[in-house]
Formats: structure tokens, C-alpha cells, sequence
């Protein structure tokens, strides 16, 4: 299926993903607060209350990391507009470790969300997974549905068809009933906003999609209906309450009300960004869900110049956000490269071609005023800014610019690569991330010196690595002399790190009061030659074992073991890496203690995508390809015993692969599907406990 793009879609997904951003960030300090309790401590909402509550701004979010990670089933499993519930439910299966990724786990009956991960994990498949059946109307109709179903219309834009069908098939998954409706009119008006501007035809055009007699056509008809006799907003928040509140359901946080705040706030904001985000934060309920779901919506309706119209909602925000789930490569994104690929799947379903800005870079600034979460370091004075620009570089370029603020004083720009400090003891859903960046990786950016600067400057990379008791350190490159207006590109290859994460990466500047330097682009690559292995100083243990995410039940603490493994039941996986890396070699020394399955894995995409070499009682050797089912791809014999050690290592390169016993390449395998290009490594375990004490990647 063919059809044209909007000349502005990318930009539009960008304001979506910047307004869903937003309206979580900005509702998450009070959700759940009745309205009379928003209004007696502020009021009216009309800008973050964070720091009033002593919250971070930028948090992990449900909404958030739900609604793009569940999006990404269209890159696991081929992007189609046929994508099915089934798939979508291994997708949740492949990205959730239950009681750490993504939902809030309130357990069976309690959490719509967990009920649903708790039927796919025993096997029930979605839809069933999701449905009233199984799970009881009150729970089926609860609001997931709705705050995870942006992304879904983003890849369709003006395609509602398109939109519905996905949305209500990833719906499906966890919830039935209403929840579906509520979640099918989000995703039909946010995929028309990207043609359609009337609000009132943006509504008509969306409820077309849902039966005429369920509750959430009910609830819009009566909220357009107070409209149109001219209640003002709060009166219609009064009837909303009276007709639709929660004490009309016996669930938790039931769709039908927090859906009818949205469409109360949409009608009476008419429109306007700041209005309605004022509203339908100030009515109470879901009101990050809210929030989110409106705030998208109107980003997309609106474009990236509504977000700065009155109050700077975008500035705050800085491009950040985090998506914790078990593929820890997506760990730390930003909303440039998210809005990026949701685009590039966008246009791919259209019968388009990808697009790569800037050869690919891994940060780009080709959105407008995209930033990629840059900031300076706290190594500079409070008074530092870097900005994003236009045009600077050349007709409809974009960079970001650094300027000394301060004669003898630094000036610099740097993105976190892995957890930053300040989240090390976040409350709240856990960040979960791998680094992206590793020592051997060669950092490449091209600077530009600013043609006015009236003498030479000086630019370096620079890296900032994790030490002992959560510090930061800072390592840098060689300094590269430039006059005004010359382009240089930087080079500089990370140093070893002994062990300790890079915690974030940059560019410094440095020349007389008034100098300025353009960041290009900046970007790194390629697969590194390192070995996992404790440092030596033990009071950075906590953070070095967050370089590892998976589904281990355990990693308990030895003197004689860095790695002490324990699964209770089923498969655990324990991985670490880039989703980047392609050919290699892994490989450990292993000490099975007690196990129904043991050994390695390679190009990890998360818990149920990767090869592994395993070995299993009977002398048993296998290589497998998971991609949701488990494929057998050769099968050999080779003796082992519990409690003593061995050498294994696994080979990926291109569709070959080959297992190695204390260096004897014992099986090899050629997988005939590819579909798994890159990924990280690990170890796997199923029913019982290993040891290993380093963990090691080579480049082949």
C-alpha cells in the first residue's frame, strides 16, 4: 500500500513524541489527585510543579517507555500493516522482565497490565491475553489500553484505517471492552491530525470507529453536548464526574473518565496547547496518562511552534527520556532519534525509503531545535548554555552551538552514554539501561569554529566515566586548533576505563569571551574488544553490575566469583551491549553448579531474541536462534560435569555461527532466516547457578 506523506510528517512526529514527553513530565507529580486537590495547592496547572513536590523533571514513566517500546514489534517482526496481537504480545514478552521493565506491577486482578503479562508468560496468547473472558470486564476496561497507543497512529499519519487496525490490535493484548474504544479514538484522532485541524472532525471522525452504543461514545456525545449548551469547563467537569466518575466502575483507574478529561480538555481548549494542557491536568485522575495522550495529540495537530508559544514547555525537557526495558541498548533516548525511527517506519508502511540524516550520525540535530538531550557539564558554571541552531552551517543546516561564557572558565556540551548520577536512586519505575558507549569505541564529530570569532579556539572530545562510590571521572582527547570559520573532524578512540562504565560523552570548548563552536554531528560505531570484569575498587559494584539487564533471578554478591548466577525457574538471561554490534566472539569461563541449561549469548535483542550456544544434562550441545520460538540449528555431543570449569565461546559472523569448548570449536551452524543482524552478550541460565568471573567480546 502506497500513499503520500505529509511534507512536514517528520517534524510533526517530533512534535507528537515532545508533546506526549511533556504532558507525562508535566502530570506526574500529582496523578492521581482528585481536581478540588490540584486546584487548592496550584490552582491552575500552567507549568511543571516538579520541583514544588521535590520530583525530577525528567522521570521513567510507563507511558513513556510502553508506548515506544511496544511500537518496536513493527521492527521485531517485519514492518506490515498486518501486524497481529500475537506478535505484539511477544513483543511485551521479548521487552518485559516481570517487576522491572515498564508496568507497574501490581499483580493479578490489580494491574491490567501485569494480569496480561502473567496470561502470555503462561502462555496464553494475545488477544486472549487481554480479553474480559479471562480477566473480568473491570480489569479488561482499565485505561493501559489508552496511554500506551500514540506510536501506533505516528506511523500512520492521515491513515486512520491504518491506525485503528494497529491500535486496536496492540490494545487487545491487555485489554478489552472500552478500554479498546477509548484507545481506537486516541489513536484515529492523532493519526487525522496530521491532515485535519478541526477539533470537532477530528472527534466525529474518530468515534466512527467504535460502536455507536458503548460508553465511551456515550461520554464524548455528552461532553460535546455541555459544550454546545455552553458549560464552561468546570461545570462540564461537574456533570463528567456526576455521569462517568469512578464511582460508577469497581476497578482502580477505569478508562471511561480519564478518557472523557481528554475530550473535555481538547473541546474547551479549542485547540491551544497551554489551555488545554492547563485543563486536562487541573481536572485530576490518570493525569500523566492524560496529559500524554493529549499532549501528542495536539503536537501533532499543532507542530513544534506550539510548544514554545507561551510557556517554554520544550526547553525543560531538553529532548530527554528514558525507556527502560530488556533490550538496555534503548535504555537513554531522546526525542530527535525516537521521533526518527518512528518516522523511518512511517514511511517504510507508505512505500518509502528510510531516511538516514547526516550519514547516519548517532546525533544529528537535523530536527528543528532538536538537541538530543546535549547540556553542559556540570563541570561548567550554572551560567553555560549551548542552544540549537539554523542555517549556521550552511542553507537549512542545523548544528548546536557552545559559546564561552566566561573568560578562564570551561565551556562545554555533553549527552549521557549510561545512567546519569541523579538517577542512580530514582524512585519510582527503575532505569534500566546498557551503556552505549565502551572503551576501544572511536568517538567521531564534526565541529565547525564560528566565522565571527575574532581568534583561534580549541576543540576536544571528551568522555566521563563511573568511579569508585558513584563518582564521576573525566578523561580527554587531544585539543584540534581551528580559526574562524574552519570545519575539523574529531577523532579519538575511548581509553580503557578498568572496568568502569563511560558515563557520558562531549565536546570542549575553549578560547577567548565571545567564541563559538558548532556541533555538527557526533557519533561513534563498530564493535569493541573488551572484557566485563569487576573493577577492583568494590565500592562502585552497584553501578558496574547496572551495566547488565535481563530476567536473572539472581547475581549474588562472592568474593571468588564476579558473575554468581541463579534462575529458580524457566530461562534467565543476563546481558550487556550494543544493539550496534555485529560480528564477534563472547566468551567465558563458566562454572556450572547446578542447571537445566546453561551457557552463552550473542547479538541479544532483549529476552526472547538472541543465539545461544547451550549445554544441557546428557552432553548435550545446541546452537539456537530465539525469535520468540526457539530454533534448533545444530545439535552435537561434548562431555561436562557440574562444578567443574570450561572455556566456552560463541562466534557470530553474518549468518554463521560456531560454539567453542575449551578452545575447541565443537559445532557450527548457518542460520538460514538471519533476522538477528546485531546485539549484545550474556549468559544464559535456566534452574539452577553459575559462576563466571569475567565476560569478554572480541571483534572479529
Amino acid at each position: 500500500m502506497k500513499y503520500s506523506l505529509p511534507e512536514d510528517y517528520e517534524e510533526r512526529v517530533y512534535a507528537g513524541v515532545l508533546g506526549k514527553l511533556i504532558g507525562v513530565y508535566l502530570g506526574r507529580p500529582f496523578e492521581g489527585w482528585p481536581h478540588k486537590a490540584i486546584a487548592d495547592r496550584w490552582g491552575e496547572i500552567r507549568r511543571y510543579v516538579h520541583e514544588d513536590q521535590k520530583m525530577p523533571l525528567i522521570v521513567t514513566d510507563d507511558d513513556i517507555t510502553g508506548t515506544f517500546t511496544f511500537v518496536r514489534a513493527l521492527l521485531d517482526h517485519g514492518i506490515s500493516p498486518d501486524l497481529s496481537s500475537k506478535q505484539i504480545g511477544q513483543t511485551w514478552l521479548n521487552y518485559i522482565a516481570e517487576g522491572r521493565h515498564i508496568l507497574w506491577w501490581g499483580g493479578m486482578g490489580m494491574s491490567t497490565e501485569h494480569t496480561a503479562w502473567l496470561r502470555l508468560q503462561s502462555g496464553v496468547e494475545a488477544p486472549r491475553s487481554g480479553s474480559a473472558e479471562i480477566n473480568g470486564t473491570a480489569v479488561a476496561e482499565e485505561i493501559g489500553a489508552q496511554i500506551f497507543i500514540d506510536g501506533w497512529a505516528m506511523v500512520a499519519p492521515g491513515q486512520p484505517d491504518l491506525a485503528v487496525r494497529l491500535a486496536r490490535e496492540a490494545a487487545r493484548v491487555s485489554h478489552d471492552g472500552e478500554a479498546v474504544h477509548g484507545a481506537v479514538v486516541i489513536a484515529a484522532m492523532e493519526s487525522l491530525a496530521f491532515v485535519e485541524k478541526d477539533i470537532d472532525k477530528l472527534i466525529g471522525g474518530a468515534i466512527s470507529y467504535i460502536p455507536a452504543d458503548s460508553r465511551v461514545a456515550q461520554v464524548i456525545a455528552d461532553l460535546r453536548l455541555w459544550h454546545k449548551k455552553g458549560l464552561d469547563w468546570h461545570q462540564a467537569l461537574a456533570q463528567l464526574i456526576e455521569h462517568h466518575g469512578y464511582e460508577h466502575f469497581q476497578t482502580n483507574c477505569p478508562m471511561v473518565p480519564n478518557h472523557g478529561v481528554i475530550i473535555l480538555a481538547l473541546l474547551y481548549g479549542g485547540g491551544d496547547f497551554d489551555r488545554s494542557l492547563m485543563i486536562v491536568n487541573t481536572c485530576g485522575y490518570d493525569t500523566d496518562c492524560n496529559a500524554g495522550n493529549l499532549g501528542c495529540l495536539l503536537g501533532i495537530r499543532n507542530g513544534l511552534d506550539a510548544l514554545r508559544s507561551g510557556y517554554d514547555w520544550r526547553t525543560p525537557v531538553n529532548d530527554r527520556m528514558y525507556l527502560p526495558a530488556a533490550d538496555g541498548h534503548w535504555g537513554l533516548q531522546d526525542a530527535a532519534n525516537i521521533a526518527l525511527e518512528l518516522a523511518n517506519i512511517g514511511r517504510v508502511l507508505a512505500g518509502s525509503k528510510p531516511r538516514e540524516p547526516k550519514q547516519g550520525a548517532r546525533y544529528h540535530f537535523s530536527l528543528p531545535g532538536s538537541t538530543h538531550g546535549f547540556a553542559p557539564s556540570d563541570l561548567c558554571p550554572k551560567e553555560a548554555r549551548v542552544v540549537p541552531v539554523e542555517g549556521i552551517l550552511g542553507e537549512g543546516s542545523r548544528s548546536l552551538q557552545l559559546e564561552v561564557a566566561f573568560p578562564d572558565h570551561r565551556c562545554d556540551a555533553e549527552v549521557f552514554t549510561f545512567l546519569p548520577p541523579s538517577s542512580l536512586k530514582m524512585s519510582g519505575y527503575s532505569l534500566t539501561a546498557t551503556p552505549t558507549l565502551y572503551p576501544g569505541d572511536e568517538i567521531t564529530a564534526r565541529v565547525v569554529a564560528g566565522a565571527a570569532n575574532h581568534a583561534p579556539v580549541r576543540a576536544r572530545l571528551f568522555v566521563r566515566i563511573y568511579q569508585e562510590r558513584e563518582t564521576v571521572g573525566l578523561q580527554e582527547g587531544p585539543w584540534v586548533d581551528l580559526r574562524p570559520g574552519e570545519d575539523s573532524l574529531l577523532r579519538w578512540a575511548v581509553p580503557t576505563t578498568e572496568g568502569w562504565p563511560v558515563a557520558a560523552v562531549g565536546v570542549q570548548l575553549e578560547g577567548p569571551w565571545g567564541s563559538r563552536l558548532h556541533l555538527d554531528w557526533l557519533t561513534w560505531g563498530g564493535t569493541p574488544t573488551l572484557t566485563f570484569d569487576l573493577p577492583k575498587q568494590s565500592e562502585g559494584r552497584d553501578v558496574w553490575e547496572r551495566m547488565f539487564i535481563g530476567s536473572m533471578d539472581a547475581n549474588n554478591r562472592r568474593p571468588d566469583a564476579t558473575f554468581n548466577l541463579v534462575q529458580n525457574r524457566g530461562r534467565g538471561v543476563l546481558h550487556t551491549g550494543s544493539r550496534v554490534w555485529k560480528n564477534y566472539r563472547v566468551s567465558a569461563k563458566i562454572k556450572p553448579l547446578l542447571a537445566a541449561e546453561w551457557g552463552l549469548v550473542a547479538r541479544v535483542q532483549g529476552l526472547t531474541r538472541y543465539y545461544g550456544l547451550f549445554l544441557r544434562p546428557g552432553n548435550r550441545v545446541f546452537l539456537v536462534r530465539m525469535a520468540h520460538d526457539e530454533t534448533m540449528l545444530a545439535e552435537t555431543s561434548h562431555a561436562w560435569k557440574l562444578r567443574e570449569e570450561y572455556e566456552l565461546a560463541l562466534e557470530v559472523r553474518g549468518n554463521h555461527l560456531a560454539g567453542w569448548i575449551n578452545g575447541q570449536r565443537v559445532i557450527e551452524a548457518e542460520d538460514p532466516l538471519r533476522g538477528l543482524e546485531s546485539g549484545g552478550i550474556g549468559f544464559v541460565l535456566s534452574e539452577g547457578r553459575i559462576q563466571a568471573n569475567a565476560l569478554r567480546i572480541e571483534k572479529l
